[in-house]
């Protein structure tokens, strides 16, 4: 079984090269394959990067040869909060998975998403959600027999001329 002072050297090599800043996660248990590059964590696991927040019954994250991560997969209620401050926008929603990769800070949000972006008030309902945070694309596929949802406002001239 890892020590304490093992699994927070693990846990700060597989999460500080994804962002400069620092990252924390917290979890009821910790696993890792350093060979295979994989740690997962489980349990009410929380993640906070700065203002960002995920929140899953398990996360996984995937490093390459040189411990950077490469992929993170979020599984189980998942929750998150999302701050791109570069584009003046902040996302907050759910799903039933979330995968991101840090390289092309691209997130994939499956099953029953609910994606809210707060400084718009627009809001995407769907099974499956790309959003690219640095080109601010966006995709949403609704599932078999339920379609994708986008809720926005539009301002009406004519009650502005009154």
């Amino acid at each position: 079984m890892f020590n304490l002072k093992k699994i927070s050297i693990i846990m700060i090599i597989c999460t500080l090269p994804l962002w400069a800043e620092q990252v924390k996660i917290l979890a009821e248990s910790f696993s890792a394959n350093e060979k295979k590059g994989v740690s997962i964590f489980t349990g009410n696991v929380k993640i906070k990067k700065g203002n960002d927040e995920l929140n899953a019954s398990k996360v996984i994250v995937y490093t390459d040869k040189d411990r950077n991560p490469i992929k993170y997969i979020a599984d189980g209620s998942v929750s998150f909060y999302i701050d791109i401050p570069d584009n003046n926008t902040t996302y907050r929603g759910d799903a039933g998975k979330v995968i991101y990769f840090p390289n092309k800070q691209e997130y994939q949000f499956y099953t029953d998403v609910h994606l809210y972006q707060l400084n718009t008030d627009r809001k995407i309902f769907g099974d499956k959600i790309m959003l690219n945070t640095i080109d601010g694309n966006a995709k949403a596929i609704g599932a078999e027999k339920a379609p994708v949802i986008m809720i926005f406002n539009i301002e009406d001239k004519k009650k502005e001329e009154k």
